[in-house]
């Protein structure tokens, strides 16, 4: 049964109006007082007051004014899971024959496979309580609109506009990234975006409370509703007192990248984690018990636990050497780089497609996901980095950063800086005001 989540006199109401009610008045029953007599008062007489008796009133003559005819009023329900337009429409009173006459109306204007949890549909309802119209309310895209006629219903329908709205997002970190931008009332795509960024020179697994970050972005919205966000145009992040800056810039590839405000690009050879969201369990160590052999022993790598599936990236482009499994390692990936860097990523639950010895990867490319097969206690990832045999701490590698921009894409991408530098230091601003409002009155 749909959540009924609003009913009443105005469309969007809150209170459903009864189908049915008494009323009664206040009856006033009038006690008629007689007139006091009088006579002339002697000083030995008393006075006398006479009261009239009061009618009688029958129940019968009693008048209860009649109530006004009963409001008109609507009914909005949510699309919950498993539910399909029909059954919505039914369960809101449409006859089964004029529901798949509707169904068919709707689906010429928006694919009815593409309906989710949480879109809205309206019902008004006239006199005789015959359903006069139905307003379908889809998040993101806009409105389907039918109205009762002498035939049926006609269906209208009412794409949103879309627009882009610049904004400028400023938070502090007290727990994590994702509940700093979740506080300032952003979504989780935008956590994905700043981490990819700053994803060669930051450790976002060592991100402390007072760390700070501002960013300047698109915001999407079609209509009244938020539907997305465009690349970061312009980010500041500021971490263990260190100020780390990045400006997007387009390049002639029909790509684009991010490089500091002296055109420096940011990415480097190799990015610092080959999976996100996670937490370091165990750090390189040249001696370190290991759980499951009960022994000192060195450990070449870094632990990352996160859960089975976690995806795995390449930390930098190369040629995949191996791509198999053994008792130790369980399932694992190694790559080259150059002629003398390789990485290796172990105890993965299974490759990603094509990944086989001789294939190129790129770097940020999934190459397997997160599992614990062999020598592993749980699901993690171990990531090693060695140098020509020698195993390298890849918590402390020193990675090699591309030539910066020179010439007339310097001088573009410097024009670009001086625009957007100072939106950084605005305060953020509240996009209510900038959002087109809804049509409907959902």
């Amino acid at each position: 049964m749909k959540r009924l989540l609003a009913r009443g006199r105005r469309l969007g109401g809150r209170i459903r109006w009864p189908r049915a009610f008494v009323a009664l008045t206040p009856i006033a029953i009038p006690f008629i007082l007689g007139t006091v007599g009088t006579a002339p008062i002697s000083t030995t007489a008393s006075s006398a007051l006479l009261i009239a008796t009061p009618p009688v009133v029958r129940y019968d003559d009693l008048r209860v004014s009649v109530p006004n005819p009963l409001p008109q009023h609507s009914v909005i329900l949510e699309i919950n899971d498993g539910d399909t337009l029909a059954s919505v429409l039914q369960d809101g009173g449409v006859s089964p024959e004029e529901t798949a006459r509707l169904a068919r109306e709707f689906s010429k204007s928006f694919d009815l496979q593409r309906l989710k949890p949480g879109n809205l549909i309206r019902f008004h309802y006239g006199e005789g309580d015959q359903v006069d119209s139905v307003q379908m309310k889809i998040v993101g895209w806009g409105e389907i609109d039918a109205l009762r006629d002498e035939t049926g219903f006609t269906v209208t329908s009412q794409q949103a506009r879309q627009q882009a709205v610049d904004m400028t997002v400023a938070a502090s970190i007290d727990s994590s990234l994702y509940t700093a931008l979740s506080n300032a009332g952003e979504g989780p795509q935008l956590v994905q975006q700043l981490v990819d960024v700053f994803q060669w020179d930051i450790d976002f697994f060592a991100l402390q409370k007072g760390d700070s970050f501002s960013l300047v972005v698109k915001r999407k919205f079609a209509g009244a509703d938020a539907v997305g966000y465009g690349p970061i145009e312009a980010a500041r992040f500021v971490h263990s007192g260190q100020v780390f800056e990045a400006f997007r810039q387009e390049l002639p590839d029909d790509h684009a990248g991010y490089y500091s405000r002296t055109g420096a690009p940011l990415k480097k050879q190799f990015l610092r984690a080959p999976l996100q969201f996670t937490r370091i369990t165990s750090k390189f160590s040249l001696s370190r018990f290991h759980p499951i052999l009960h022994c000192f022993r060195p450990h070449h790598g870094v632990d990352y636990g996160a859960p089975v599936g976690t995806p795995v990236m390449s930390t930098a482009d190369g040629v995949v050497v191996q791509a198999s499994r053994n008792r130790g390692e369980g399932n694992f990936v190694q790559i080259r780089h150059s002629s003398r860097i390789e990485t290796s990523y172990l105890h993965l639950s299974r490759f990603a497609k094509n990944i086989r010895r001789g294939a190129k990867v790129q770097q940020g490319q999934v190459i397997g996901y997160v599992g614990a097969t062999g020598l592993a206690t749980g699901p993690h990832l171990d990531y090693r980095v060695s140098d020509g045999g020698k195993w390298l701490d890849p918590l402390t590698l020193k990675s090699i950063t591309p030539d910066p921009m020179h010439g007339a894409a310097l001088r573009q991408f410097r024009a670009s800086v001086g625009r957007l530098l100072p939106r950084l230091d605005q305060t953020p601003r509240n996009l209510t005001a900038n959002a087109t409002r809804a049509r409907a009155l959902f």
